[in-house]
């Protein structure tokens, strides 16, 4: 048989094993009461397991192995933490264990013990030649209640990581909800492809800088676009002439130093996603909003939220540019609905959870689940497997969670640590 020794835990510890008269290697009937508490930080595998070995009960760890003598090979010979353990779960039992104070550990053998046809549904998930993920012959029929359990779970997962950030960042900026909030805006605002110079420019643009300025949207344009390097070269069209003056006198006056314009990318962006407009957009909320978190918090209707980002309106110049002297068209730039969501996925959602998570105040975290429930679900590569395979995707509470599920479990088949991985071996 071909697995891991994490294979080995999975199959103690929801005693996926052939329990009848079972016996130590020395020969003692044994009796499991509790598999133990699964450990995955140093130590013993299992704490507060329940055994009854013979006529004695015993309560302590359990550790669990491939072969017995990884005992040594693992140094927990030498290590204390070990010599309070009562029974050691093996594969095969190829050497007998003693402890340096000459107890003798009861080994259990699990050879021949292990059911075929779980070890055959493991052994298809792990070392199969799936496309999309490990269990994509069977995930499409795991019941519903099940995989939305494990979904939930999931999203939680992929909140408090992501929160994780919010938190270190809001440290940074000594606590400041609005700044950080302004800060990740600005990334999400450049929707992958320029999140990364967008994050730059709101860094080297503090929302205080823009705050005093917030009565004049030509300032407010001139400090955006001059910030992110889009007024060095020679410009010809009056709007980003008056722009580059207005940005020269402001630059000098908050000692600003733009970033490197050749971050943005153009490249198989469609022109309504391109940065300038995205920039322009951006500058638009900028003018339109006072204290856009604070009114987050407040906001508790969705269409309110999203009409905060799809009422915003450009500069009229962009009606008929998607670059600086470059004329196009005549169309006015709104944000499509498609990309308001998302930045209420990936923004104001995870902010909603974190302030909730970081005050202790359940009403936030349960707003932002709340928020996802009721978006639509993204279309992207990832969820279209999912849909070829036969999940439901209902909204975006649960692409967010099948999203997590593939990058952070199905990439790394850690399908015994899956509910849903779970739920398809048990089948056996």
């Amino acid at each position: 048989m071909l697995f891991t020794e994490d294979f080995l835990h999975y199959v103690w510890k929801f005693r996926l094993f052939d329990r009848s008269d079972l016996r130590t290697e020395d020969g003692e009937t044994l009796e499991i009461f509790s598999t133990g508490i699964h450990n995955s930080d140093s130590g013993p595998d299992f704490h507060n397991a329940r055994i009854k070995i013979g006529e004695t009960l015993w309560a302590g760890n359990v550790e669990v192995h491939l072969s017995a003598s990884d005992w040594q090979k693992h140094g927990h010979t030498t290590d204390e933490a070990y010599n309070n353990v009562i029974l050691h779960v093996v594969y095969n039992n190829d050497l007998p264990l003693k402890l340096n104070n000459g107890r003798t550990v009861p080994t259990l053998q699990l050879n021949n013990r292990v059911p075929a046809e779980l070890y055959g549904r493991y052994h298809q998930m792990i070392f199969g030649n799936q496309t999309i993920i490990p269990c994509e012959a069977s995930i499409g029929t795991v019941d519903g209640l099940i995989m939305h359990n494990w979904l939930t779970r999931v999203l939680v997962e992929r909140l408090e990581k992501k929160s994780a950030a919010v938190i270190a960042a809001l440290a940074i900026n000594r606590g400041d909800w609005e700044e950080t909030f302004y800060q990740f805006l600005a990334a999400n605002f450049g929707f992958k492809t320029n999140a990364l110079p967008f994050e730059l420019l709101a860094k080297s643009l503090p929302q205080l800088t823009l705050a005093k300025n917030k009565n004049n949207p030509m300032q407010i344009e001139a400090l955006i676009f001059g910030q992110a390097g889009f007024l060095e070269s020679n410009l010809k069209d009056d709007y980003p002439v008056k722009l580059k003056k207005e940005y020269d006198y402001l630059r000098k006056k908050y000692s600003l130093n733009p970033i490197e314009n050749h971050l943005w990318k153009f490249m198989r962006l469609r022109p309504p996603n391109f940065p300038t407009i995205r920039l322009a957009q951006f500058a638009a909320l900028i003018v339109s909003a006072n204290h856009l978190f604070s009114k987050i918090l407040e906001i508790k209707d969705i269409d309110a939220l999203r009409n905060l980002f799809a009422s915003i309106k450009t500069n009229e110049y962009w009606d008929n540019h998607y670059r600086f002297d470059v004329l196009s068209k005549p169309l006015p730039k709104v944000m499509g609905a498609a990309s308001v969501d998302v930045l209420l996925i990936n923004t104001l959602a995870l902010f909603l959870f974190s302030y909730g998570k970081h005050h202790q105040q359940q009403y936030y975290i349960s707003r932002a689940l709340k928020l996802l429930e009721n978006l639509p679900a993204e279309k992207n590569n990832i969820t279209a497997d999912f849909v070829n395979l036969g999940v439901k995707i209902t909204n975006a509470f649960e692409s967010q969670a099948l999203i997590e599920l593939k990058n952070n479990y199905c990439n790394y088949k850690k399908c015994l640590q899956c509910g849903v991985g779970n739920k398809i071996l048990k089948l056996s």
